[in-house]
């Protein structure tokens, strides 16, 4: 007959209804707590979204040569760039030429740059807007016999001095290759204006390059110079073949300039004319995120106005064609998506973002839910597995040899230790009633073998040692 052995009863907690019933608010209040700290936690990644995704850079920007153009132009866009985006810092990088601003982008030193379309474009560069758009312009003084490109061999061609003559030296070369002349076989001088006039009216130069926009600038200029000196009216070189030089050379396009273009009475063209243009494109490196690429070209256009009173410059500002896709300065993926959804607001321009991180939190949600189910039934089957033992053990006792009855009395007492050792909650009260269950069972299976090797039973001896002391007390 087994000795009677009291089930240990190890969570007496859950036998006082008093302290059942505090426990209670407690996990309401737990609960409410949990509840606020989520609320908070999701608001504040709502802000730290906002924060982050508004635009918000510090972008180094080439400002070209000292007292060209581009210098103007940025001088004017970063006073209206302050007000209109406060956060997009724009610090300035002085560079000598268009060939070193270019550079300057293409080895990562700065973000955004001025570059034309044909002087040694940066191959990782992408185009934000169209600042300029300048004709390539051989003017050539009243009665010239030069009809066409070939015409120029053995003759002296004037190009106006400035910070930009060697790139318009480098586009008059360009043209002389495509119809095989060499260049040494047409001379070339870099004077002022005003001292080309006097070179055509002195015949010393026989043709001009200008290049410059249909309004003022330098081909206006030279056209008026060379007709006051002249005292008659320059015509515009004819190219035939712009076309197919700008597929060639895809820095250059064709372009048409109307009559009257460069001087309205006598009209400088007499009629359209076929030549070549360049642009000046404010680029951006390809590895600027969209967004920000896009808040800058909105920056720029929507105040085209505001830019237009610091320098007139800023009139001739155009926005790129986003289905463009010549290898050349290609729009940068932000700006085609900004101009192709029209003129949004920064929120439904960051709805992309908004759904990869949706998406993203969705994936990881499904992630963590999938380890946290693998992870609870690995913890499940641990906590259970020193029931399964006691029960196992109590199976072994009754056929086991006196030392190896001793080995399971050693191994009941240390799963004991080892269990009561550990920290319990509510949800554990189902395993700890069988856990009691279980150690009692293997109790009395590890008595009931003793008792039969003539042995006092290992919990009956606890007892008994244990009987003198309450009896005292």
């Amino acid at each position: 007959m087994m000795p009677d052995a009291t089930p240990i009863d190890l969570h007496p907690e859950r036998n006082n209804p008093e302290r059942h019933t505090l426990r209670q608010p407690r996990r309401s209040l737990r609960g409410s707590l949990l509840v606020v700290v989520g609320v908070l936690l999701l608001t504040g990644a709502g802000f730290a979204v906002a924060h982050f995704g508004s635009p918000h850079a510090n972008l180094r920007v080439t400002i070209g040569p000292q007292g060209g153009a581009a210098q103007r132009f940025m001088a004017a866009f970063v006073s209206v760039s302050a007000v209109q985006h406060p956060r997009v810092h724009l610090e300035l990088v002085q560079v000598p030429d268009l060939a070193a601003s270019a550079k300057a982008l293409e080895d990562g030193r700065t973000d955004l740059a001025i570059v034309r379309s044909d002087a040694a474009a940066p191959a990782n560069a992408q185009t934000i807007v169209i600042l300029r758009r300048d004709v390539v312009a051989l003017v050539l003084p009243p009665r010239s016999k030069i009809t066409s490109a070939a015409g120029l061999v053995g003759k002296t061609v004037g190009i106006v001095a400035g910070p930009v003559q060697d790139n318009n030296g480098q586009a008059l070369d360009t043209i002389l290759s495509f119809f095989d002349i060499p260049t040494k076989d047409v001379s070339r001088v870099f004077l002022s204006v005003a001292e080309l006039a006097r070179a055509v009216q002195e015949k010393k130069v026989q043709a001009v390059l200008a290049v410059g926009p249909v309004a003022p600038g330098e081909v206006v200029d030279v056209v008026a110079a060379i007709a006051r000196a002249t005292r008659g009216t320059p015509s515009i070189l004819a190219i035939d073949d712009a076309e197919a030089i700008g597929k060639r050379f895809p820095g250059f396009e064709a372009i048409d300039v109307p009559a009257g273009a460069f001087r309205a009475r006598p009209a400088t063209p007499s009629d359209t004319v076929s030549t070549l243009a360049v642009t000046y494109r404010f680029a951006a490196s390809e590895l600027m995120p969209n967004v920000v690429a896009a808040a800058i070209a909105r920056s720029i256009l929507t105040t085209k106005a505001k830019l237009t009173t610091a320098t007139p410059l800023a009139n001739q500002i155009e926005a790129p064609d986003p289905d463009d896709k010549t290898p050349i300065l290609p729009v940068h993926p932000g700006v085609a998506a900004y101009l192709s959804g029209g003129d949004q607001s920064f929120l439904d321009q960051f709805q992309q973002y908004f759904y990869v991180i949706g998406i993203v939190t969705s994936v990881m949600g499904s992630m963590f839910a999938v380890v946290s189910s693998y992870w609870s039934r690995r913890r499940c089957d641990a906590d259970w597995q020193p029931i399964r033992r006691l029960v196992e053990i109590a199976d072994e006792a009754p056929e086991a040899e006196l030392f190896a009855l001793e080995a399971l009395a050693r191994e009941t007492r240390a799963i004991a230790a080892s269990v009561l050792g550990r920290q319990f909650g509510a949800e554990s009260a189902e395993r700890l009633s069988a856990f009691s269950t279980a150690l009692s069972h293997a109790r009395h299976a590890l008595d009931a073998r003793r008792a039969t090797f003539g042995l006092e039973g290992e919990h009956r001896t606890e007892t008994k040692r244990q009987t003198p002391l309450v009896a005292a007390q």
